[in-house]
């Protein structure tokens, strides 16, 4: 995927006045404190009720079974997400024009979300010391999710809320966008 491709999707007329992409390879959020934690008690419980099954000679094949998924979900919650987050940033990229927000994902999970700046019901920052960040576009109320937050809670780059993940410096870009807001 090459920069280029996020202008494919610019309107007639408009103006792209930023592009980027999100923050590459692993990435934790204030979120993980909670998650990891959760993650590991899941996987650590779903081994050890399928070990205990496994050890019954006389166990029924149903009970043998039954921890099977629960494992396979455990991996994806300490390991799998991580590695999936990554992988579905590796295809994204944003871009903020002087019409519209867009985010583009390509890939077995391709989507294109473009928002126009008028729309723009919420705008937050989430920054870390060194001015990497993360701007949300929206909340979980607004897409349908209540507090539940659904897979992106898990995944943060399968989000329905649009954001720009883990940007560098994302103070100039949520300034920017500010900016083209109020024209």
């Amino acid at each position: 995927m090459s920069d280029a491709d996020i202008q494919n999707y610019a309107l007639a007329g408009e103006k792209l006045l930023w592009q980027g992409r999100p923050k590459q390879g692993l990435m934790f959020s204030r979120k993980d404190l909670f998650l990891v934690p959760f993650s590991l008690m899941w996987g650590g419980f779903a081994i050890f009720w399928e070990s205990m099954a496994v050890r019954q000679a006389n166990a029924p094949l149903f009970f043998r079974l039954w921890g099977l998924p629960f494992i396979l979900i455990g991996l994806y919650l300490v390991v799998g997400r991580f590695a999936l987050d990554a992988f579905i940033r590796a295809r994204t990229q944003y871009a903020v024009s002087d019409q519209r927000i867009i985010v583009l994902r390509e890939g077995w999970f391709s989507k294109l979300m473009a928002i126009p700046l008028e729309r723009l019901q919420t705008l937050d920052l989430d920054q870390s010391g060194n001015g990497t960040g993360t701007i949300s576009f929206g909340n979980d109320i607004q897409t349908g999710y209540g507090r539940r937050g659904g897979i992106g809670l898990w995944t943060p780059a399968l989000s329905n809320i649009p954001q720009f993940l883990g940007i560098a410096d994302a103070r100039e870009t949520f300034d920017l966008i500010q900016r083209a807001r109020n024209r």
